[in-house]
């Protein structure tokens, strides 16, 4: 949102889902939070202002210290550039549609799920 932070990516997994789980919620501050798998991730500028929150289970989450935006997530051990990026992060169109609901037994009763895409109780089967 402020700059500080810079990417570029190489690619972009085929599946992309809206995350409905506690952790997404919160670090998005929204009902969901939409990530895609990226391949070829280079931070062009910031890294000084990427910040890191580790959760009990060993997931991180990235964020800029500087204005708060989310930018990301990975599993325990994996490295920032294999990370999943919040894909509001990119600035122009991306070549990703969003193919299903995850972890919608965190849903949040005030969100209406009101399209065809699976919907899964937890992460993908």
């Amino acid at each position: 949102m402020c700059g500080a932070v810079s990417f570029v990516v190489d690619g972009f997994n085929e599946k992309a889902a809206h995350c409905h789980c506690t952790m997404c919620r919160k670090f998005h501050g929204a009902a969901f939070g939409t990530l895609v798998g990226v391949t070829g991730l280079n931070w062009l500028s910031g890294n000084n202002s990427l910040k890191e929150f580790v959760a009990d289970n060993g997931t991180v989450r990235t964020f800029c210290q500087e204005c708060g935006s989310s930018l990301g997530f990975r599993v325990k051990g994996v490295p920032s550039t294999e990370m999943e990026l919040a894909i509001a992060t990119f600035d122009e169109d991306i070549p990703v549609e969003i193919d299903a609901h995850i972890y919608i037994n965190y849903k949040v009763n005030w969100c209406r799920l009101q399209d065809d895409l699976p919907k899964f109780l937890g992460g993908r089967i």
